[in-house]
């Protein structure tokens, strides 16, 4: 084992800066709680004691509310099991990950290449420091895209045997509700106190461009201990990106040691390529009702296959009587021109009002004079225009989609007779 070690870290290994166990040790560096050249060095050799670190690794780099305690508390199976529907969800071609044991007893070397897999898809310890950067500034994301696409790790799912009954699913709505209305009461109030600090505050801060003090720093004056809590995170971000620069300096090396990897994994069987990689788990109870399911659902395919193609036959009809005539060439001149002013008057307000800059990154909240130069500053004003139209736009397609549905269920009321169709309230 000594032999092979030597041989790693030898002239063949080295293609950039460092040697292979510095390049694994700077990208464990810049990693969430990574582990060490040694368990990399092991998973190649598929060996089990690797398992575990290399599970948890994923987790920590998979998951974006990581970083909490109820997450970094969670056992090992539920964080194996989070990994493996993470990994699928964006694609990863090798099935053999969703074959592994949760129990981390095992394929290390199929983590291994997972981990890699994340890091050629794209800079990924780049993204995870930007992710956890220490916030010195009271700041606002404009727009959350990521935060909702990537909402963590989901609740275990449990199966109901009896029908759900309707009030269970309109109590569960009240509460629903009554959460949310908590949450925007909770933010209205720390707007409101980070106002009232940004007030207070003015005319103290160093730089002129920002002229108050934010939460962290007010803590600072406070309380010594705090900045030295700062401090040490600072730190520790400096460290990250020192060994995130030395990872790319040294990548070449790792994936020349992957190529190598790679060469001693055996190939997949033809056979699984064909198999889904997660299959719904069926209870043997429900076994037998399935049947008579799969034959209705047959027969309304059928149905609708027929109904379509009675429509598609009539729609052509039409079409070809109507398209060698003036009406039709008419209809089609002035639908081209309602489509043409559209896309005009939306490239207009394209040109006219571009939105906020930057509307996806993190914006330090700066209480500024009403003549103060822009710069490169996103204003409140703006940003709460754009999310008004917004707020207009999909409230006109919940309208339509609301008609829609009404419209549907009226067919589908007047073909039953006898049925007694009552809207719900507010509708």
């Amino acid at each position: 084992m000594g032999r092979r070690r030597r041989r790693l870290v030898g002239p063949a290994a080295k293609g950039g800066s460092g040697t292979l166990p510095e390049v694994i040790a700077a990208l464990s560096r810049s990693l969430p709680a990574g582990p060490s050249p040694e368990i990399f060095r092991r998973a190649k050799f598929d060996r089990p004691e690797a398992a575990p670190a290399l599970w948890r690794l994923l987790f920590r780099v998979l998951s974006p509310l990581s970083t909490d305690a109820s997450s970094a508390s969670l056992a090992l199976e539920t964080q194996a099991c989070w990994v493996k529907s993470a990994l699928c969800s964006q694609g990863y071609p090798r099935l053999a990950l969703a074959q592994l044991p949760e129990d981390g007893s095992r394929g290390s070397r199929e983590l291994l290449l997972a981990l890699s897999w994340l890091l050629a898809r794209g800079p990924l310890p780049e993204k995870l420091l930007a992710q956890a950067h220490v916030q010195v500034g009271d700041e606002m994301p404009v727009c959350e895209c990521e935060a909702l696409a990537s909402p963590g790790p989901g609740a275990p799912h449990v199966q109901a045997e009896d029908p759900v009954d309707i009030r269970c699913v309109q109590w569960l709505m009240g509460r629903l509700r009554f959460r949310w209305r908590c949450l925007a009461a909770s933010q209205q109030e720390q707007c409101t106190l980070l106002s009232k600090i940004h007030l207070y505050t003015r005319g103290c801060h160093s730089d002129r461009s920002l002229g108050h003090l934010s939460v962290a720093e007010i803590e600072m004056l406070r309380d010594p201990e705090v900045g030295q809590q700062l401090l040490w995170r600072l730190q520790h971000e400096n460290t990250g990106l020192e060994a995130a620069l030395e990872w790319r300096r040294g990548e070449l090396v790792f994936w020349r040691w992957m190529d190598t990897v790679l060469t001693a994994c055996p190939l997949e069987a033809p056979a699984a390529a064909a198999q889904p990689t997660f299959l719904p788990r069926i209870p043997e109870y429900g076994v037998g009702k399935l049947e008579p399911i799969a034959q209705e659902l047959r027969a309304l395919q059928e149905e609708l296959c027929e109904a379509a193609e009675h429509r598609r036959v009539a729609w052509e009809a039409k079409v070809s009587c109507l398209g060698h005539g003036p009406r039709w060439s008419a209809a089609r001149q002035a639908l081209q021109t309602a489509v043409g002013q559209e896309l005009a008057a939306l490239q207009w307000a394209w040109e006219r009002d571009r939105g906020p800059a930057e509307p996806h990154g993190p914006h330090r909240l700066v209480r500024c004079e009403e003549d103060a130069p822009r710069g490169q500053h996103v204003r409140a004003a703006e940003v709460i225009q754009a999310l008004r139209s917004q707020e207009a736009c999909l409230e006109a397609a919940l309208c339509r989609l609301q008609g829609q549905c009404r419209q549907e269920l009226a067919k589908l009321v007047g073909s039953l007779p006898g049925l007694i169709w009552i809207p719900p309230s507010g509708h």
